[in-house]
């Protein structure tokens, strides 16, 4: 199964696909980054982002997409553009009829490393030894897509299955 593992963001958002065959062993993996020039209107930054991801999409065909929920930013700015970048991408899978799981950083920190609190490093780490990779992937947008594409992967976190 080919599943797409997204982090959203309007400068910088995270894309990475994984193939996982039985016994959620993965085959291949494949990272890149969506970035948008800071003094380029939102309208087109938004585009962009569409389109890299149509293009990505077209190229990859995920059979589902894991993207993480927007948690409450306590820079608003912030979030309000992370929510932009999040509506796009979700009506572009949408769009394609791919499935989209949602999963919280909670959610996606525990399934990963078994504690919900761990920290961006031991995720990273997790990520590097699930894939068999000699380092962590760069830069921190792309290992969480992997993180990402990797829920999607493990089906199945503390006995609940994963559901689109």
């Amino acid at each position: 199964m080919k599943i797409i593992g997204i982090d959203p963001g309007l400068a910088t958002t995270g894309i990475a696909i994984i193939e996982s065959g039985k016994g959620n062993k993965i085959s291949k993996a494949d990272w890149m980054t969506i970035a948008t020039p800071a003094n380029t209107p939102l309208s087109d930054r938004l585009l962009e982002i569409q389109e890299d991801l149509s293009s990505f999409l077209d190229i990859n065909k995920p059979e589902l997409a894991v993207v993480e929920k927007l948690f409450f930013s306590t820079n608003v700015k912030t979030a309000i553009d992370v929510a932009h970048a999040r509506g796009v991408i979700l009506v572009t899978l949408q769009s394609r009829g791919i499935p989209i799981v949602e999963p919280t950083p909670l959610q996606l920190k525990s399934c990963i490393t078994g504690d919900g609190k761990a920290d961006k490093l031991q995720v990273q780490q997790m990520v590097m030894r699930e894939l068999h990779l000699d380092e962590i992937p760069k830069p921190d947008d792309a290992a969480d897509a992997l993180a990402l594409a990797l829920f999607g992967a493990f089906q199945k976190c503390h006995g609940e299955p994963v559901e689109p």
